[in-house]
């Protein structure tokens, strides 16, 4: 009994000593932190060395004298104090991940990507943060090998790796003429040939071309540029376009240049058309793909770039086509999107109004893209929402169906086409600026459907599955307009997509409106249509129809009209069946209810296929309607 009291005694002691202990490791890993940030490294590190003086065994101290050491470019040290926190945890991402840089700053590619691959093993959630340091790795390496290979060439005394030594050497001479300066970078343009000469540019210092020539820099920089300073921004232009084509090192080291960052949009918009046409063209080598846009999102402020891109539309033009090439890149990008969503209301739609208000005076064909971009970028819920909610930007769309609307070109029926487009994705939205709209809006779609573009017709049929249900006003008066008939007539010839939105909206509108209902008993002789459309492998047209039935069998004579046919079995079969939308075996179980009531002969029918216990289960949806 006493060695066991011994034991329980020591075992206490431990454990309040333990305590203590990591309570002032605690107290020492925060202050190392506070030194951290104030990018004292030396102090961080002094501070997490004397907390694990007080807990060995602490893996925050470990990944975090890690991240000091990393600072302060003690690349083995890191190292050794991921490997204790791995001791710790064996899962410790952060551990690898500083490994992964530390190995990275050390040439170790290979060590650095075994590194964050086992990120992606612990974690493969986490496959974006894994692309990106896999990417930084592929690129150091390859950077590396590229100013290796120029350095052989520039020892072997390579005719052109000297050209381009000898013409940066010479375009550092201060204070010559603008004409000098100008004539030397054309030269040095015309011997970026391949890889080397563009990793020869860089490891010659070629960046600072702008950065230390103050003529140079004076005229890139001018906000109103004579003509010379105009041929000399053309051919900086025209220079970084060949230096970055395929080189991710050089384009990451452009646009880190201040005077790069800050002039890229003003030159956008400086209204001089070669120099216009060159920002597009270098801008596009970023855009063209993943990694080219991630850096322009990383380095550039892009809050302002949607309105200067989308003032290309009035461009007549390449530049148009190029500018939304660029607008068309970027919004596939979350960080770009995440951008917009500061500036859509005061920044983007006042600009992307005017455009569709002035259809006729601008690049059609680049305002039809415009509008489809803007219409992508809707995806985005928080920038759906501020356009939904701008009624500048509804009567702009409107009017520009009111222009284009007679007009035959295909220009202007792509512009119909996009803008209904954008129309369906901002009518995922409700507010009361769509409800008070509601009827131009129906109206419009209303003339669209005597237009001989199939395409025109089935977005302004989704167009109206939408804006129906905001108002039921709108309703009223498509259906005075005879919306029924010119849906049953749709959805006798049309394809999956017209369905879809045509049974939608007929849905809508047979939900409350009695006239609705009986246009469409006399429409649709026998239900043919919506029979047909129950067979449907798409649920959404099934319960739909399904629905419609149901709210038609009101109508005298509906119900007794479907007597020979087949519709007691399909509905039975929906109504029992196991589709993935509980809505299908609701509709279709009311439907069958109300037949039954409608008209009591169709019970014999369900009699016979063993259906009164599906019926009487869907009596309750019968009686709560």
């Amino acid at each position: 009994d006493g060695f066991l009291a011994i034991l329980e005694k020591d075992a206490k002691e431990r454990a309040e000593r333990r305590k203590r202990n990591e309570h002032l490791a605690n107290a020492l890993k925060e202050k190392g932190n506070d030194a951290f940030r104030r990018g004292d490294y030396a102090l961080a590190i002094q501070r997490y060395t004397e907390g694990l003086a007080k807990l060995k065994d602490k893996q925050e101290l470990y990944t975090n004298r890690a991240q000091a050491y990393l600072k302060m470019h003690e690349y083995e040290k890191a190292i050794g104090d991921c490997e204790w926190a791995l001791k710790c945890s064996e899962k410790c991402i952060k551990a690898y991940f500083l490994m992964g840089k530390a190995h990275l700053a050390l040439k170790h590619y290979s060590e650095s990507r075994q590194c964050y691959e086992k990120i992606l093993q612990i974690d493969p959630q986490k496959e974006s943060l894994f692309k990106a340091c896999r990417s930084e790795v592929d690129l150091e390496e390859k950077r590396m090998k590229d100013e290796e290979r120029a350095m052989k060439e520039v020892q072997s005394g390579t005719l052109a790796a000297l050209s381009i030594k000898e013409l940066l050497q010479k375009l550092d001479r201060p204070d010559q003429n603008v004409l000098y300066y100008t004539g030397g970078i054309r030269l040095l343009t015309e011997n970026m040939k391949d890889c080397t000469g563009q990793t020869l540019f860089r490891t010659n210092n070629g960046f600072s071309i702008l950065k230390d020539n103050k003529v140079v820099r004076r005229g890139f920089c001018a906000e109103r540029k004579s003509p010379a300073e105009v041929d000399l921004c053309v051919s900086l232009l025209l220079l970084w376009q060949a230096v970055c084509a395929g080189n991710e090192e050089n384009q990451r080291l452009l646009l880190t240049h201040a005077n790069v960052n800050a002039q890229l949009p003003k030159l956008l918009s400086s209204g001089v058309l070669e120099i216009q046409e060159e920002t597009l063209a270098l801008i596009s080598l970023y855009t063209e793909n993943e990694n080219g846009r991630r850096l322009l999102v990383r380095h550039q402020d892009l809050t302002g770039w949607p309105q200067v891109l989308m003032a290309f539309v009035n461009s007549t033009d390449a530049r148009a086509s190029s500018a939304m090439n660029i607008l068309s890149d970027l919004a596939e990008d979350e960080g770009f999107k995440a951008q917009c969503r500061v500036t859509i209301s005061l920044g983007v739609l006042p600009v992307f109004a005017q455009l569709l208000t002035s259809a006729k005076l601008v690049n059609q064909a680049a305002l039809a893209r415009c509008i489809g971009i803007v219409g992508n970028l809707c995806a985005d819920a928080v920038v759906r929402m501020q356009m939904a909610e701008s009624k500048e930007c509804w009567q702009a769309c409107i009017k520009l169906v009111d222009e284009c609307f007679d007009v035959s070109t295909p220009e202007c029926k792509e512009c119909v086409f996009a803008v209904l487009g954008l129309m369906i994705n901002l009518l995922l939205e409700s507010n009361g600026i769509i409800q008070n709209l509601a009827v131009d809006i129906s109206g419009r779609c209303m003339s669209l459907l005597r237009d001989k573009d199939g395409r025109i017709v089935t977005r302004a049929i989704g167009v109206l599955s939408r804006v129906l249900p905001a108002s039921s006003s709108a309703v009223e008066e498509a259906v005075k307009q005879g919306v029924v008939k010119k849906m049953i007539k749709f959805l006798k010839a049309g394809g999956e997509i017209t369905s879809h939105y045509g049974i939608k909206t007929l849905s809508i509108c047979t939900r409350s409106n009695r006239q609705a209902q009986e246009d469409l008993v006399k429409s649709d002789k026998r239900f043919s249509v919506l029979l047909k459309l129950l067979d449907s492998e798409n649920e959404m047209i099934v319960g739909n129809a399904a629905f419609c039935l149901g709210q038609c069998l009101v109508v005298p004579g509906a119900a007794t009209s479907l007597l020979n046919s087949n519709v007691v079995m399909t509905l039975l079969k929906h109504a029992g069946g196991d589709a993935t939308r509980t809505s299908v075996q609701e509709n279709a179980a009311v439907a069958l209810g109300k037949l039954c009531v409608a008209e009591p002969r169709h019970i014999f029918q369900l009699r016979k296929l063993n259906g009164l216990a599906i019926l009487n289960s869907s009596m309750k949806y019968v009686h709560s309607t």
